[in-house]
């Protein structure tokens, strides 16, 4: 309580209760006598840079705040919603222990949901993360700080499974040696994004790092998409990473935690709704290679997901939390066989980004 009050400027704690199931910060929802704010512990394992990340979000909050008041440089779409962006409140604060607190603003009157209902909230879910794009798609990359550095950098993890590969103490198992074949079988596949960002075909920009689905909150009346939350990902990086775990995450029905692989399937259907949504925004600021390469991002990184998944089988369960000790394995299989759904659409994928892309009449593009 006492951490608390110090957000609460004239105002007192009236409560403070656990909000969200994450896994990296401790979050609270705190109850004060002038409304309701986010309250976190930063967790200093993973984002060893607190005070790098809250400068992010407060550049991110200004550029943002200074567009929406601008309806000449925003969007037409955000002239006719709600759009809101979670803000710090007051400074970074450290407690006697040491560790680093932040407050920030609640967005009210929103939900977030684990798993896509339908292809109207694939669409807003798709369209929330073009918004978000478009507000900061002018912001300077160089201007954040990389608070995660190497995080998607695909051709990093490959090179950290190599490691765990050879030092592991796990004992070899059918499964494994499946995702070890699968592995080896697409190694060629790790450097598609960072060798088109080395020749220039993809430009740095600023991305939101994690924008899964529960990262996307609704409007509780009109289901409308109405803010993307959990910013401290947000760093200099390709879009390609968060479309593409975008699109991981909410078109696989049957979800990362799936026992079985037969029901793991890639749905191109949702796929078409969220790209339809995400599109009618970003093509008015993606440049045509960047479109080509959509399709490549969902195959990479459901392929790195898997890959991290089983190089933390393979180290003990270190990173990722587990129930049992197979969990990360069956996580990689999920993953895998998700990747080789995608795989086998590639063409019809492909196709359906050039057909939107061309529908928007926003860029010529050609696939």
């Amino acid at each position: 309580m006492d951490v608390a009050a110090t957000f609460c400027g004239n105002g007192a704690v009236l409560a403070v209760e656990p909000l969200g199931g994450g896994n990296v910060n401790n979050t609270f929802l705190l109850h004060t006598t002038e409304g309701k704010r986010v309250l976190q512990r930063i967790n200093t394992s993973v984002f060893r840079q607190p005070e790098g990340l809250m400068a992010n979000l407060r550049a991110v909050s200004r550029h943002v705040r200074r567009k929406l008041s601008d309806a000449s440089r925003c969007h037409p779409l955000l002239q006719q919603r709600r759009w809101e962006l979670p803000e710090p409140v007051g400074e970074l604060h450290r407690c006697e222990q040491g560790a680093p607190w932040r407050c920030i603003t609640f967005v009210d009157d929103s939900l977030s949901v684990d798993c896509v209902a339908d292809l109207q909230q694939a669409q807003e879910l798709g369209l929330g993360l073009g918004l978000f794009h478009h507000l900061i798609s002018d912001l300077p990359a160089e201007s954040l700080t990389d608070t995660l550095e190497g995080f998607h950098i695909t051709p990093l993890y490959l090179d950290a499974y190599k490691q765990a590969l050879v030092r592991t103490q796990q004992v070899p198992s059918k499964n494994a040696n499946r995702c070890i074949a699968f592995i080896r079988e697409r190694e060629r596949i790790t450097t598609v994004l960072e060798h088109a960002k080395e020749r220039g075909t993809l430009p740095l920009r600023p991305i939101h790092g994690d924008p899964k689905i529960n990262n996307v909150m609704f409007d509780r009346s009109s289901g409308a998409a109405v803010a993307l939350v959990d910013l401290d990902t947000v760093k200099p990086g390709l879009v390609h990473y968060d479309i593409g775990d975008c699109l991981r995450s909410c078109c696989n029905p049957a979800g990362e935690e799936c026992e079985s692989l037969d029901a793991v399937q890639f749905d191109l259907n949702l796929a078409s709704a969220v790209l339809r949504g995400y599109l009618s925004v970003a093509c008015s600021f993606l440049e045509p290679a960047e479109l080509t390469l959509i399709p490549d991002s969902v195959r990479l990184i459901s392929f790195e997901l898997g890959l991290r998944f089983f190089t933390d089988y393979l180290q003990g369960n270190i990173y990722f939390q587990v129930q049992k000790p197979e969990q990360n394995l069956q996580r990689a299989l999920v993953q895998f066989q998700l990747t080789a759904s995608i795989e086998s659409q590639m063409d019809a994928l492909r196709e359906l980004v050039a057909q939107i892309a061309l529908e928007r009449h926003d860029r010529s593009f050609c696939a």
